[in-house]
């Protein structure tokens, strides 16, 4: 494991956003790319040099594995995307996942596999992988992921309520699900992996709840990440965990402490120089400028940019933290708005040093 690599590009002041699908929309044929493990992994390696970073980081496609899930367990392709289990996944769903771990992965989930691979075999640039968290896979799965979760927060088990029962086989789903997408970027070659649970935010997880004992962040989030990150460990594998949602102070320091990422992203919701307080030394922090708003000038003008990456390099060296200086997320190719979205990408590669 390789923590060291990240500390180094700390040091050295990096500024670098999560922007494959921006290079990506400046291609005249995106789909065809996302198909192709060369040509996407030519994308990414391009995309690492345009911004001037050793680190290969894939396109965040977070449909990969839910559509990987509902592919092996026979839902058909067309409706994969829009799919929620109406009532709880049948009791041998699990088995029938288990036995279908060997199976070919879907043609784009693939072509994100070896796309890693390039990076890995074909290029200089550390390779990196990319998954959904298993809690953030599990929301996608049923219609009313908050309400099951607040039931469970108050005590309800599936014996009680379909809706909790529900839920939870899908975490289950969902963290096999998740562990076939990672040993397979493993075995491609990534040295590091990005797992973005945006989900685990005070939305889906009552911060009330969790403080009079609930135990859904314990078993929901961190008893999965956990497990994850020891089969990282095994492998020899860094974590980065990105998540963007709306969190605590306390999330944050869970997030931190227990799971000692080697790299943790948080989106523009939190402020960085506060979660370095909570934050162990040898956690690199990257973000978390708001690039979410980049596309709007009455939002977001240059002028704000230029003004909040100064603000955001001066608070984080008071605060004595290894720090990357990025976006809050990935920034997303909006082709009315790409040309102001490139202004401000070019603003905070500007005014970072």
């Amino acid at each position: 494991m390789s923590r060291e690599f990240f500390l180094e590009l700390a040091a050295q002041g990096a500024c670098f956003p999560i922007a494959a699908d921006l290079m990506l929309g400046r291609e005249p044929d995106p789909e065809a790319i996302r198909m192709d493990g060369e040509r996407l992994g030519r994308l990414i390696e391009q995309t690492a040099r345009r911004f001037s970073t050793p680190l290969a980081v894939p396109l965040m496609d977070l449909r990969l594995e839910k559509a990987d899930l509902l592919g092996l367990l026979g839902v058909a392709e067309a409706e994969r995307d829009g799919f929620h289990f109406d009532k709880p996944p049948p009791a041998d769903a699990l088995r029938r996942l288990e036995d279908s771990m060997e199976a070919p992965f879907p043609p784009r989930n693939q072509a994100h596999i070896e796309a890693v691979r390039y990076i890995a075999e074909r290029t200089d640039l550390w390779p990196a992988g990319m998954v959904i968290g298993p809690f953030s896979l599990a929301t996608k799965l049923v219609p009313d992921p908050i309400t099951a979760i607040a039931l469970a927060g108050r005590g309800l088990t599936g014996e009680d309520e379909p809706a909790v029962l529900a839920f939870e086989r899908c975490l289950e789903l969902a963290e096999r699900a998740v562990a076939r997408s990672v040993n397979a970027q493993i075995g491609a070659g990534a040295r590091s992996l990005l797992v973005c649970e945006p989900a685990a935010n005070r939305i889906y997880l009552s911060p009330k709840q969790i403080a009079a004992g609930s135990s859904i962040f314990e078993r929901y989030v961190m008893g999965p990440l956990l497990r994850l990150k020891q089969r990282l460990e095994q492998a020899g594998v860094d974590l980065i965990l990105h998540d963007c949602g709306e969190l605590t102070l306390g999330l944050v320091e869970q997030f931190a402490r227990r799971l000692r990422p080697a790299m943790l992203s948080l989106g523009s919701s939190v402020k960085l120089w506060e979660a370095a307080a909570v934050t162990p030394k040898d956690v690199v922090l990257y973000g978390n400028l708001p690039t979410k708003s980049f596309y709007s000038d009455a939002v977001m003008p240059v002028e704000r940019v230029i003004a909040l990456t100064r603000e955001l390099r001066s608070r984080m060296h008071e605060a004595d933290h290894p720090h990357i200086l990025g976006s809050e997320c990935d920034v997303l190719d909006l082709p009315e708005a790409r040309d102001a979205i490139w202004r401000k990408i070019e603003a905070m590669l500007r005014a970072a040093p």
